[in-house]
């Protein structure tokens, strides 16, 4: 077979059988929540059919059921024209699902690399293949989620048990690892507090070491990096970085991570710049969502295929080629903002000063006259009165409200006296913050000084009696379809006269 040649990664989301195994899932016990055999081949096939538009020669599958799915999966594909000859699986006993691989090249041969003993804990898939007679060993995972306790300390294990396993190959060993992580790959700037167990040390980050000195190692350094690897999402522009996508929040669960040796002009090499998304029209809904597979009031609708995309890169016999440089971050303004739909590549926003924090909203500026922009969803680590750099990945407009989606603190600067950077007086522009203004609240308006302008509560329960006299401590002037009045807890206000 010739060179280039493709390898991707896939969690197809619970590609069950209909034998009861005694491990299914609830959702998948054969007739029981309409998971019947009508339906389960229908999983089978949309499974089958995204396969074969992936086209890889190396393809890597989390959630597998078991080998008798897998056969039947490789019995499709070969009816349907998209044959694979070669296939592995792992076999943790007691675990529900399994990782598998399957190969249009000769598979030398598989082990499984255990990480815990307890049937919740899945194996590592270690298989190696013959590439024109070089060999390429590829690691399969899937480690734990972030949901139900899903701490960092888990991945942790599985990635250490993988990082053990890795010392033991010889220097010049070519391998991928490739897989579902379940993290992000600036995991080490955007781990929660909520699952920080280890002190911010992270599992992609810092045991598979593809993080130094705090910054994602690039292709520049891999090259004279041992035991670092490259996270091949670098490559795209960030608006592009994500392949999950749950209730808005983008992510990047799964991964291709390289070592140098795919990097030196020997054997094996990268394909620079060819790691991309796998974004089939069949895997989105109308509306733009990832198509996943759908249970409907527990029950399942045969619909969809996952909710996962798939990721894929090229490899090829050939010496690694240096394309071009990176992009380097610019140092911008929120002026700048507003003067763009989306960002290409994120920016530094310096000396941002926090004027009004409210749970997971923010609202910044960098002068005391200059813009303010919001902050939504994102601002956790945010303190209000602090001063920080912050790094920029995503911005949006809703309903005409300017807004910051996705950021990275990059340090904490300084306390910041707030007074001059609030406003006492109504003014048509959005994203300021208004403090100590008098006036009356009336069937969803705030009238002041024969001015009015609409008011929102994000509490409901908060909403005074039509024809209240208040006094606003703090008030987000926001947009939607025009400006409006945001109050966001009880304590920003006061009830003078009812």
């Amino acid at each position: 077979m010739a060179t280039p040649f493709k390898v991707a990664t896939y969690n197809v989301q619970n590609l069950f059988d209909n034998k009861n195994q005694g491990t299914e899932y609830k959702d998948y016990i054969p007739n029981k929540s309409n998971w019947t055999k009508k339906i389960s081949k229908i999983k089978l096939l949309n499974t089958a059919e995204t396969i074969c538009e992936i086209n890889a020669d190396i393809l890597a599958l989390q959630e597998i059921e078991n080998q008798n799915v897998l056969k039947q999966l490789l019995k499709l594909l070969k009816r349907v024209g998209c044959p694979y000859k070669y296939s592995a699986i792992s076999h943790k006993k007691g675990s529900a699902i399994q990782v598998a691989l399957i190969s249009k090249f000769p598979i030398i041969n598989s082990k499984d690399i255990q990480v815990s003993y307890s049937p919740r804990v899945r194996n590592i898939l270690e298989v190696k293949v013959n590439i024109e007679d070089k060999q390429l060993t590829l690691f399969i995972n899937h480690w734990k989620a972030k949901s139900r306790n899903g701490f960092e300390s888990k991945r942790i294990e599985y990635a250490e048990a993988l990082k053990q396993r890795l010392l033991t190959l010889t220097p010049n060993s070519e391998y991928i690892i490739l897989g579902d992580l379940n993290s992000n790959y600036d995991e080490h700037l955007t781990t929660t507090k909520k699952l920080n167990n280890t002190d911010g040390k992270t599992a992609i980050g810092d045991t598979l070491k593809t993080v130094k000195e705090h910054k994602l190692i690039d292709k520049d350094q891999i090259v004279n990096l041992k035991n670092y690897h490259y996270n091949t999402w670098q490559e795209l522009e960030y608006h592009l970085r994500w392949n999950h996508k749950f209730y808005s929040h983008k992510s990047t669960l799964d991964h291709i991570l390289l070592p140098s040796t795919l990097f030196n002009g020997k054997g094996i090499d990268y394909v620079n710049n060819s790691f991309s998304v796998f974004k089939s029209p069949n895997l989105f809904t109308k509306k733009g969502y990832i198509n996943s597979w759908q249970i409907k009031n527990k029950k399942h609708i045969g619909i969809g295929y996952s909710d996962h995309l798939p990721i894929f890169a090229y490899f090829d016999t050939k010496p690694f080629k240096t394309l071009k440089k990176q992009h380097t971050l610019q140092s911008k303004t929120i002026e700048y903002l507003y003067e763009i739909e989306k960002l290409n590549n994120p920016i530094i926003l310096k000396s941002v000063v926090v004027v009004l924090k409210r749970e997971k909203y923010a609202v910044i500026k960098q002068s005391p006259n200059g813009r303010g922009i919001f902050i939504y969803g994102v601002a956790d680590k945010l303190v209000e009165g602090n001063s920080y750099d912050i790094q920029v990945e995503n911005i949006h407009s809703y309903k005409g409200l300017k807004e910051i989606t996705k950021l990275i603190v990059n340090k904490q600067i300084s306390k910041v006296n707030l007074n001059d950077y609030y406003i006492e007086d109504l003014i048509p522009k959005q994203n300021e913050i208004i403090r100590n203004i008098i006036g009356t609240y009336k069937n969803r308006y705030f009238y002041i000084k024969k001015k009015k302008i609409p008011i929102y509560f994000k509490n409901k329960e908060h909403i005074p009696m039509s024809g209240s006299k208040l006094k606003i401590d703090y008030a987000h002037i926001g947009y939607h379809d025009g400006l409006q009045l945001v109050i966001y807890t009880k304590k920003d206000f006061k009830i003078l006269e009812n």
